[in-house]
C-alpha cells in the first residue's frame, strides 16, 4: 500500500521529465494567451482614455472660440462707448473742458 502511494508521484514526475518539451510549450501557449488578453484590455482602456481626452479637447476648443467671439464683440468701440456712458456716466469732453499739458 505504501509503495502504491509513492508510485503515483514518481510516475507523474517521470512523465513530466519525459515530456518536458511538451509541457514547456503548453506553458508558453498559456502565458501567450494571457498576455494577449492583458494587452487587449490595456489597449481598450487606453483607447477609451484617448476618446475622453479628444472629447474634452473639442469642448475646450468650442469654449475658446466662444470666448474669442465674446472678446471681439466687447472690444468694439461702440460697445465700450455705450458701457462708458451707461455705467460710468462718462461723456466726450468739449473744447472748453480739455486741458493740454506741455512738458
Amino acid at each position: 500500500m505504501a509503495n502504491s502511494k509513492m508510485a503515483l508521484p514518481l510516475a507523474v514526475w517521470y512523465d513530466i521529465q519525459r515530456h518536458i518539451f511538451i509541457y514547456l510549450l503548453l506553458m508558453m501557449v498559456v502565458i501567450s494567451a494571457f498576455s494577449v488578453i492583458y494587452f487587449t484590455h490595456l489597449n481598450r482602456q487606453t483607447t477609451s482614455g484617448l476618446e475622453i481626452l479628444l472629447t474634452e479637447r473639442d469642448e475646450l476648443d468650442i469654449e475658446w472660440r466662444n470666448l474669442l467671439l465674446e472678446q471681439n464683440s466687447l472690444a468694439e468701440h461702440s460697445t465700450i462707448e455705450s458701457k462708458a456712458r451707461k455705467l460710468l456716466q462718462m461723456k466726450r469732453p468739449n473744447i472748453n473742458s480739455e486741458v493740454i499739458i506741455q512738458q
